[in-house]
């Protein structure tokens, strides 16, 4: 009976050619709206790290001073040296780090290529491991090499295609900041999106081109970026170990809801310590938040990206009206065709069954258009200046629900329309022929 109701469907197809064409149009342009926007929406709001974001917890601690103080507010989003040191060196967790962003010079050793500046991130050992960053080459550096200050980086595989070339470049010497550093390892592609772990710089921004040892990059006081909250007085060196200045960001693992209770508990003793030991001014108020409830405190996803997603989900809306009413008009237009086959038997349902496959069918042909017209708006939203533009891109799973929508979006506007057909009185119908 299927492949009935399809046969007839094209044939009405065949006979109310612009008509069909207006509804095809109209789901087209609705979805291609409505799938640009999710698409966009979903590539922002994804998991950055499926499988391991709920044993990644984000530390917070509240070291200020009374003023300005607000019972009940949020502590300050970043850590001080200090501390981050403190609980590196506590080693609570299955896996910490303390990190930052900065900023380096990079003089290669190739003959016609100039020093030129990138993005560094000053971290320690265990960041690897901890955000399973995939090494196409060699590996991270130790523990050891942290407390030795050692001159090793991990660099990127792009700063590696473009200062030696491509090829295992571990063990080779990078110039870096006028001081020479091992390459150690080489960062395949990697780009988790967004940049979770530091909401304070490009959330949607490309990776760092080298990893060095924190402890490294403050002996040689090379220049950092990202957001800095200082209070009191910090005699003139804002990064010191005890300079009251929140600027680093903290990343535990735990393997386990247990673990991290007992972390949570720890974090609370350890302020309460700090209290006690003159160093924090006000009452315990600690934080730890997994990846996505870091990335849901931070509203991750630009407003604008929200609005358009609505927007987008409003225009679907006012097109499947107006597919409803052409469906209502077309089925309503043939009441004669419905009766006369009413009298010869045919069943309401049958007549209901028919109008719907008839919709599914305008709904599977407006979802090729509108496959064609999001990859298109798609190609639009890669042209903003916007960091997350360039990820704007169709995967399998928003393709398949690409149709998916556009033939649940057709049924549902079929519904009324096939109703009304089904209710079509076949004796009234044949006398009026």
């Amino acid at each position: 009976m299927f492949a009935y109701y399809c046969n007839l469907a094209l044939r009405s197809f065949r006979r109310d050619k612009a008509l069909t064409a207006l509804m095809v149009v109209a789901i087209a342009l609705g979805i291609g709206a409505c799938m640009t926007t999710l698409t966009v929406f979903h590539v922002l709001s994804g998991d950055p790290i499926p499988g391991k974001s709920d044993r990644l917890f984000y530390v917070q601690l509240d070291p200020e001073d009374m003023q300005g103080y607000t019972p009940g507010e949020e502590p300050a989003e970043q850590v001080t040296r200090y501390d981050a040191e403190a609980l590196l060196r506590e080693k609570r967790g299955t896996r910490q780090a303390m990190m930052t962003g900065g900023g380096i010079s990079v003089t290669p050793g190739r003959e016609g290529l100039a020093p030129f500046v990138s993005d560094a991130r000053y971290t320690t050992a265990d960041f690897f491991q901890m955000f399973d960053v995939p090494l196409l080459h060699g590996g991270g550096w130790s523990a050891r090499e942290d407390e030795a200050h050692a001159r090793v980086a991990v660099i990127s595989r792009a700063l590696n295609e473009r200062v030696f070339g491509g090829g295992n470049s571990v063990g080779k010497q990078l110039r870096i900041d006028q001081t020479d550093f091992t390459v150690v390892g080489v960062v395949d592609e990697w780009r988790p999106t967004p940049r979770f772990y530091d909401m304070n710089s490009d959330r949607y921004g490309e990776l760092e081109d080298v990893f060095l040892p924190f402890s490294t990059s403050r002996d040689l006081q090379m220049g950092r970026n990202g957001s800095m909250s200082c209070w009191g007085d910090s005699d003139g060196d804002s990064t010191g170990v005890n300079a009251p200045c929140v600027w680093i960001q903290y990343w535990v693992e735990l393997d386990s809801p247990e673990k991290a209770a007992a972390y949570r508990d720890y974090l609370v003793n350890y302020s309460d310590q700090q209290r006690t030991a003159g160093r924090y001014k006000r009452p315990t108020n600690v934080r730890l938040r997994n990846v996505m409830e870091w990335l849901d405190f931070n509203r991750v996803v630009p407003n604008d990206v929200v609005m358009q997603l609505w927007l987008g989900f409003g225009f679907l809306l006012v097109c499947l009206v107006n597919t409803v009413g052409l469906l209502l008009a077309k089925f309503l237009r043939r009441g004669s065709e419905i009766g006369v086959r009413r009298a010869l038997g045919a069943s309401r349902g049958a007549i209901f069954t028919q109008c719907l496959v008839e919709a599914g069918a305008i709904g599977v042909a407006g979802g090729i258009l509108g496959l064609g017209l999001s990859l298109l708006g798609l190609w639009a939203v890669r042209q903003q200046p916007a960091s997350y533009a360039e990820l704007a891109h169709l995967d399998l799973g928003m393709l398949l629900l690409t149709f998916v929508v556009a033939i649940v979006a057709s049924v549902l506007a079929g519904l009324l329309p096939a109703w009304r057909a089904m209710q079509v009185t076949p004796a009234i119908q044949l006398k009026s022929q």
